[in-house]
Parts: C-alpha cells; sequence; structure tokens
C-alpha cells in the first residue's frame, strides 16, 4: 500500500533520514519510535509531502507521491497532529465540514450529516456548535481525528497524538485510535506511548539517527531486541 523507496532528508547540512526503506501493506498499524531527533516525525512528515524529500521515492496505491499529485494523495491519506491544528474561528462542525466541502468531495448538507454521525460515534454531538477553545485538549485531539476521517482516507498519520496531552485526557484519545485500529484502518503511529505499540501494533518500528534500525512485531521487539541501541532505549523508558 505505502513503498518508501531510499528515502533521505536534509534540513542544510543535517541529514535526518539517510536512505530509509520501508513498505507498509493495507490493514498495518505501524508504530515508529525513537528518541528525539532520530527523524521519525520527518519520516512521517515526508509521507504528504509536509516536508519534501530530498530524494528517493513514496508510492501509495502504486502511485509516486509528489508535489503535483499532492492534492489528491493527502485526500487518502489523513493527518493528526501534536498540536490538534483546529481553526479556532470555526465552530467543531465548521471544522470537521470544512474540507469536504472545498475539495467539492461532499455537498454541503452531506459534509454536516457525516460530521454529525462522527461526533455522535465520539460522543462529542453536543459540542458541535462551540468552538476549540470551550474544549479540553482530549477533545480538540478526538476532533481532530474525527476531521481527518471525514475525508475517508485509506491511511491514517498521527505524528505524537498524545504528547500535547495532560495525563487523564490521553486515555480517551487512545481508546479512539483503538477503535480505527479494530476497524481495519491502516495507520502509521509516531508515539512514546509504549502499551499502545504493545497492544494495537503489527509491526514496531526503531529509528536511529535517521535510519531503521530495528523492526519487529510487538511481541519480540520488546521482549527479545536485537540492536544495542535499541536494548539501550527500551531499559532506559521501560
Amino acid at each position: 500500500m505505502i513503498k518508501i523507496v531510499d528515502l533521505t532528508k536534509n534540513f542544510g547540512e543535517l541529514e535526518v533520514l539517510k536512505g530509509v526503506n520501508f513498505e507498509i501493506a493495507k490493514g498495518e498499524k505501524i508504530v515508529v519510535i525513537g528518541a528525539s531527533g532520530s527523524g521519525k516525525s520527518t519520516l512521517l512528515r515526508c509521507l504528504n509531502m509536509l516536508e519534501v524529500p530530498t530524494s528517493g521515492e513514496i508510492f501509495l496505491d502504486d502511485e509516486q507521491v509528489d508535489v503535483k499529485n499532492i492534492n489528491v494523495i493527502r485526500q487518502k491519506m489523513g493527518m493528526v497532529f501534536q498540536n490538534f491544528n483546529l481553526f479556532p474561528h470555526l465552530t467543531v462542525l465548521q471544522n470537521i465540514m470544512l474540507a469536504p466541502v472545498q475539495l467539492k468531495l461532499a455537498s454541503k448538507e452531506d459534509a454536516e450529516v457525516t460530521a454529525m454521525e462522527l461526533l455522535k460515534k465520539i460522543g462529542l454531538e453536543d459540542k458541535a456548535n462551540e468552538h476549540p477553545n470551550r474544549l479540553s485538549g482530549g477533545q480538540k485531539q478526538r476532533i481532530a481525528i474525527v476531521r481527518a476521517l471525514a475525508m475517508k482516507p485509506e491511511v491514517m498519520l498521527f505524528d505524537e497524538p498524545t504528547s500535547a496531552l495532560d495525563p487523564e485526557m490521553v486515555g480517551e484519545v487512545l481508546s479512539l485510535m483503538k477503535s480505527l485500529a479494530d476497524v481495519g484502518m491502516t495507520m502509521v503511529v509516531v508515539t512514546h506511548e509504549m502499551g499502545f505499540a504493545k497492544e494495537v501494533a503489527t509491526k514496531v518500528v526503531f529509528m536511529d539517527e535517521g535510519v531503521i534500525a530495528e523492526v519487529n512485531s510487538p511481541k519480540e521487539f520488546f521482549e527479545n531486541p536485537q540492536h544495542p541501541r535499541l536494548k539501550t532505549f527500551l531499559s532506559n523508558i521501560l
């Protein structure tokens, strides 16, 4: 479904990604972990061209991803950020409806029906006419996820979706993400939530200094790490 070939990304003299190769099959849940600065978020942002790779290729459903077709690709690839990125001047309902209507993927009426259905699924339909500043961090992040789902994507990308949340709000966001995994959504998640990785991932990826250092099933990854740097990383955080 997604194929990454010899991907590199430089910021000036700094080489952040150093020839990454990886494939993600439909329905997989890939959790990417690693220390700060290892290239995790940059890799994720390259997948939908929020960062343009220095070299290499990315394919989605055998179609090469580049800046010329990125608007079409982004309809298939939803993304959720650390800091919600909701429009403060729009209501919750307007935030969710905006992209489908502007891109002419749905009429205003149909987009509203879809938005309300999604809000009902996460128990926030009563917040439809509120502005984001009236919501908790956990509510904002669940709205951000729903906003991405309103585009009916094939893949969901999550860039540390719980890192900006108070600890008591993390659970409600992870619960929604687990429910997406349960219905077969293809997911790529950069996170520090090791419990989520153990429970939900089909594969866990460890990045170190711009390369993929180890990939394995959650059980093998956490119980029998092979790479020396991964062993050190896990011993420091677990």
